[in-house]
Order: structure tokens, then C-alpha cells, then sequence
């Protein structure tokens, strides 16, 4: 490998490999109450978060890009077609201190009839992007903290087990509207995504 591609390489990050790789679409639809997030609420029936409040997606396959990981469980969870589909650009990136990272895109979804595939999906459900620019989330700390396995080689650094480890935070948002909660990582990208709609005026194309 040449020494000019090496300046023109695009950074990994360390320790990637050990993060499982998902992505959400972040849907915008023209509803009578002005541009909207369209939300999902998990089926009952699934094994991982079951009826919490989501964005379509899920996590990549072998091979697959972020985007389209994306776009193919979007259209499976929402029973929409590809050129229903236009995409106006990526989110900012979601890195969980629970080992996984969420990309998300933003997304313009036309034609739709609140459809969705009642195996992954019990209901979906429309916020106007105006009730998150006049309500900030709540947001909560939790606390992080290291437990280190039986076999850990105190020895070999200084201190030992009286090594000062540095504790870090995890901020949770929070989101109420009428009866439901949007909150974790989700609202997270909620919070990120409004910005950049208003930022980038990304409103103008629905």
C-alpha cells in the first residue's frame, strides 16, 4: 500500500470489531400537523425490547453497507417499496457504551399508508418535528464502573487493585408525548436528528 493512500485512509476506530453494527432509518412524513417522525412500537412478541418505541432497522448482514441495512429493514418492517424511499443524508452516530453503534439516515418516505409487518411491528405512530424543537428531553446520568474478571493482572499495573480507574457516564434522554415514552437511544438519535433537520433545512424537501 502506498504512503499517499495512508494520508487519504479514513480512520477506523479501535476496538470496532467488538461492536455489533446496526442501523435506523429516520423517517419523515407531511402529516396534517406539519413534517413528522414516524415511530414504530415493537411487537410483544420479540425476544429483544419488546413494545419499546423505535426507528425501522435493524442490524447489518454480512456484507452490507450501513445504508443499506437500513433501507432492507425498512422496507420490511413497513411494507413499503424502494422508491418510496428518498434519502436526504446520514445522522450522527450512535456509540453505546454497551458495545453496538447505530447509524442512522435521514430519510423522506412518500406514499405511505401506515402499513407494517405485525411479526416485528405492533403499531407505528407519527410526532410532528415541531413538538421536539418546543420540548428539550429530560436527561439522566448513569454511572459506569469497572468489574475486572477473577483473572485480572493487577500486578502487572501500578497501583494494582488500588489502581484509581477512571469512571465514566452514560446520558439517558427521556420524551413524553401523550401516552408514550420515547427514551435511550432512541430518543438520543431524536434529539441529534432534530437538530440536523433544522441545521441543514432538510424540512423544505418533503
Amino acid at each position: 500500500m502506498e504512503q499517499n493512500n495512508f494520508y487519504k485512509r479514513r480512520p477506523g476506530m479501535i476496538g470496532e470489531r467488538n461492536f455489533s453494527q446496526y442501523a435506523v432509518l429516520v423517517v419523515l412524513l407531511e402529516t396534517e400537523e406539519g413534517p413528522a417522525f414516524l415511530f414504530e412500537k415493537r411487537a410483544e412478541t420479540l425476544n429483544r425490547q419488546p413494545g419499546e418505541i423505535c426507528f425501522p432497522g435493524g442490524r447489518l448482514e454480512e456484507g452490507e453497507t450501513p445504508l443499506e441495512a437500513a433501507i432492507r429493514e425498512t422496507i420490511e418492517e413497513l411494507l413499503v417499496d424502494r422508491q418510496q424511499i428518498e434519502i436526504l443524508g446520514p445522522g450522527d452516530v450512535f456509540i453505546s457504551p454497551f458495545n453496538f453503534i447505530v447509524h442512522p439516515f435521514i430519510a423522506i418516505l412518500r406514499d405511505y399508508k401506515y402499513s407494517f409487518s405485525r411479526e416485528e411491528v405492533s403499531e407505528v405512530f407519527t410526532v410532528a418535528v415541531r413538538f421536539f424543537e418546543e420540548h428539550e428531553p429530560k436527561k439522566y446520568l448513569n454511572h459506569l464502573s469497572h468489574e475486572q474478571p477473577s483473572d485480572f493482572p493487577y500486578e502487572c499495573i501500578p497501583g494494582g487493585k488500588d489502581y484509581p480507574w477512571v469512571k465514566g457516564t452514560y446520558e439517558i434522554n427521556f420524551y413524553t408525548y401523550r401516552d408514550d415514552v420515547i427514551w435511550g437511544m432512541t430518543a438520543g438519535i431524536v434529539e441529534s436528528a432534530v437538530e440536523l433537520v433544522i441545521n441543514y433545512c432538510l424540512l423544505k424537501a418533503i
